[in-house]
């Protein structure tokens, strides 16, 4: 080597220098990205609402448009849809009318169950710690009762939010519907020609996927939700109906959300039917984490991405961490759609490498 000139960099080092800038151009990226949701989060989610709307209802639209024109089609579509979630609140809310009464009073019994069973052994408190722990819990209902009327009253305003965005996530449902298809090739048009290839193969692999992805997880959720409503309604535990629906609504959040739901049917199950039959409760929690990783994920997403359970992890936390719940809910989803849009792409350029060598 001459004196003054640099010294020469491994091919480790470099490869490793080539790939750490790509990883953070990527990173900018997502970083970007979950600013951008956060920043317009209601309209994010709303958009997002609406693509699941429209993967779980464009099938049925599609059906009922071979006898009927397309606009009549998508209104009846959605109007079924929102015809099937208010049945299904509405039985919910008359599943907890109906057992209102009888709830409160197996619910204090309960209370009385848990206090006895705490103070026997192998616990042995003292029945005065648990007389000063309702005082104290009294107390703080009191000292901080401004406080919780406030929030009560802010929560008015998150509730008009909610129904804001979902208002948002049907009117997009509906175009989706009509006419997603079209919308999707006039956005190509707008882009160079060079590119326009590419991003056909990236938007039909991603919609595939996320497609695959929704009717994969809105199954295995409603699997989850009928064997924990049946498991509940045999073991005699209260509010069996709204319970499986919060199972099946947290099953949309992997890994986490259902043992989240079992262990609020596991407190309900112990306040109305005591230790034993939570414990039952628990051991669920364990059954079903197994039947939801080992049978159910494996064999009904099978037409989505398979992404190993340390990823969904990762993936989950991360989101959570980002954006919440929601970030929780769209983690999953999103990684699976990046990842099969650069399956998609690579095997469109190995393809097209093959042909190019085939050829020469």
């Amino acid at each position: 080597m001459q004196p003054g000139t640099a010294p020469p960099v491994t091919p480790f080092l470099r490869t490793a220098a080539a790939y750490a800038w790509r990883l953070l151009i990527v990173g900018l990226l997502v970083y970007s990205l979950f600013a951008v949701l956060g920043r317009f989060h209601e309209i994010g989610v709303a958009v997002f609402l609406g693509l699941v709307i429209t993967a779980l209802l464009r099938p049925v639209a599609d059906i009922v448009a071979k006898g009927l024109p397309r606009p009549l089609a998508v209104a009846l579509t959605l109007l079924g849809g929102i015809a099937l979630v208010l049945g299904v609140l509405t039985l919910v809310g008359e599943a907890v009318a109906g057992e209102r009464t009888t709830l409160v009073r197996e619910f204090r019994d309960g209370v009385d169950r848990i206090e006895d069973w705490l103070m026997r052994p192998p616990f042995r408190l003292h029945p005065e710690a648990l007389t000063d722990l309702q005082a104290r819990i009294g107390q703080f209902l009191s000292s901080h009762r401004s406080a919780l009327v406030s929030e009560a009253v802010s929560g008015a305003g998150h509730v008009v939010a909610v129904f804001t965005t979902l208002a948002l996530a049907v009117f997009s449902a509906v175009f989706f519907i009509h006419a997603g298809d079209r919308q999707w090739a006039w956005f190509q048009e707008q882009l160079p020609s060079s590119v326009r290839g590419r991003v056909g193969i990236a938007g039909r692999a991603a919609w595939r996927t996320f497609t695959g992805y929704t009717h994969g997880i809105v199954l295995v959720a409603a699997t989850n939700a009928v064997l924990v409503g049946l498991a509940l309604w045999l073991l005699g535990v209260p509010l069996a109906v709204p319970l499986a629906l919060l199972e099946f609504v947290a099953a949309f959040v992997p890994l986490i959300g259902s043992p989240v739901a079992l262990a609020v049917a596991a407190v309900v199950a112990l306040a109305s039917q005591g230790p034993l039959v939570a414990a039952i409760v628990v051991a669920l929690i364990v059954v079903m984490g197994q039947i939801e990783g080992h049978v159910l994920h494996p064999l009904v997403m099978s037409w989505a991405v398979r992404l190993h359970p340390l990823v969904v992890a990762i993936s989950v936390i991360a989101g959570s961490i980002a954006a919440g719940i929601v970030g929780a809910v769209v983690a999953v989803p999103l990684v699976s759609v990046v990842w099969s849009v650069h399956t998609a792409l690579r095997e469109a350029r190995e393809t097209a490498r093959e042909g190019a060598t085939e050829a020469l």
